[in-house]
């Protein structure tokens, strides 16, 4: 019997209105009362994650920001990778040269100016804490101690492909990004953030964390950044809707989708019996 259970929000736990459902919440809470470590691996920051933590009732580390920020749901910081201020400011001459729609992702808060207005709902999904400024690439964050958890620019998918390439060539060894469609908008956009890090390391964390061996984990998630954790868990559960490429790669596929909910629920029942 497996015993830490790892889920994704956006699609796994959470519907596609960032609502949880219910039979999913309360199979959370009995595995937790049963003793199992329960956490969560999500892109969100922490801001974005606390509140479907506390709902399930969980208390240890959490993995957020797709494994940069490992925080308690009380918010106390485990691990903090970032890029920091010479990586940072170097990526913020580039963007603001390129001329993006700019959101830089620090301390839990996300930052922006007008050129980002007309994204704002899609990037709340990260985090509900949002500042707008009058320019974001003069912004304080970008040297700030603690660091930049993540940039997120939006632009047509040229330009993104172009600023792809230069983070690549310019941050080889500091920057891990990645670039996609921006749903229905015609839009592309990008993520940047620390490299070295991601599901699969904050699963390791933690597992060691809570003295579980790898072979005792088990995760469900649905996308492509779900990816790295599949692959150091033990065994690893994706959703109805996912694409079939993730499909491939979990040990087991559910029937449920997250629209419909219950596909963590049939996890618990199955592998804890609860």
């Amino acid at each position: 019997m497996p015993r830490l259970l790892a889920v994704d929000l956006d699609g796994t736990l959470l519907d596609r209105a960032g609502r949880p459902h219910a039979v999913d919440v309360e199979a959370l809470k009995r595995a937790v009362s049963a003793g199992v470590v329960v956490s969560i691996l999500t892109g969100r920051l922490h801001a974005g994650t606390k509140a479907a933590a506390l709902e399930a009732g969980l208390v240890g580390p959490l993995g957020c920001a797709d494994g940069s920020h490992l925080v308690l749901a009380t918010g106390e910081t485990l691990q903090h990778s970032a890029l920091h201020r010479d990586s940072a400011l170097r990526l913020r001459d580039g963007l603001d040269e390129h001329g993006v729609a700019t959101f830089v992702f620090s301390q839990d808060t996300i930052h922006h100016d007008g050129e980002g207005d007309d994204f704002v709902r899609y990037v709340s999904t990260w985090s509900p804490k949002l500042e707008r400024g009058h320019d974001v690439h003069a912004h304080d964050s970008w040297s700030h101690e603690h660091g930049v958890t993540a940039v997120v620019g939006v632009s047509d998918e040229a330009r993104i492909a172009r600023i792809v390439t230069m983070i690549r060539e310019e941050l080889p060894h500091s920057a891990q990004v990645l670039s996609f469609p921006l749903g229905a908008t015609g839009s592309w956009a990008f993520l940047t953030r620390s490299s070295g890090v991601d599901k699969g390391t904050a699963l390791d964390f933690i597992a060691q964390h809570s003295n579980v061996a790898r072979e005792d984990t088990v995760v469900v998630g649905d996308w492509l950044n779900d990816l790295p954790m599949f692959r150091a868990a033990g065994r690893s559960y994706a959703m109805g809707q996912a694409p079939a490429h993730v499909k491939d790669a979990a040990t087991n596929v559910l029937d449920e989708t997250a629209e419909q909910g219950g596909g963590i629920a049939r996890v618990v029942k199955n592998l804890f019996g609860l």
